[in-house]
């Protein structure tokens, strides 16, 4: 059965191990992995028989906006609504702010669409894939 927290606390790297961040060129280690999820602002877990199954995270500043870097659901688990729930968690979380922000591939669009979110006109970043190890 799945369950949800709102805390990284109690979480071990080998929480993590086993299919996380398909199509990246590099993946980060689990505790790599550990480190983003104690890091972030706000993350919300998903956990089945205490392996970790899937994951959204927040970067903000507390006041105004947030982004929400990562959504990932393994994909034996992926189509049963628990993305769609991480994320509708993660952004109770966020509810008081102005602005949250998130980047997705065009696939993802239709999901996010659903959750409240709209399309903005432009996006820039940078990726340094020497940074993910």
């Amino acid at each position: 059965m799945v369950s949800y927290v709102s805390s990284a606390d109690g979480i071990r790297h080998d929480q993590l191990e086993g299919g996380f961040f398909v199509g990246w060129p590099v993946n980060p280690s689990p505790q790599r992995h550990l480190e983003l999820l104690r890091g972030s602002y706000a993350v919300e877990l998903a956990l089945d028989a205490g392996r970790v199954i899937g994951f959204a995270t927040a970067i903000s500043d507390g006041v105004i906006s947030a982004y929400i870097p990562l959504l990932e659901v393994l994909p034996e688990y992926q189509g049963q609504g628990i993305g769609t729930e991480l994320m509708g968690r993660l952004v109770a979380q966020l509810e008081g702010l102005y602005m949250i922000d998130l980047s997705c591939d065009a696939r993802l669009e239709g999901l996010y669409e659903g959750l409240g979110f709209q399309p903005l006109d432009r996006a820039m970043g940078q990726r340094n894939r020497d940074n993910l190890g």
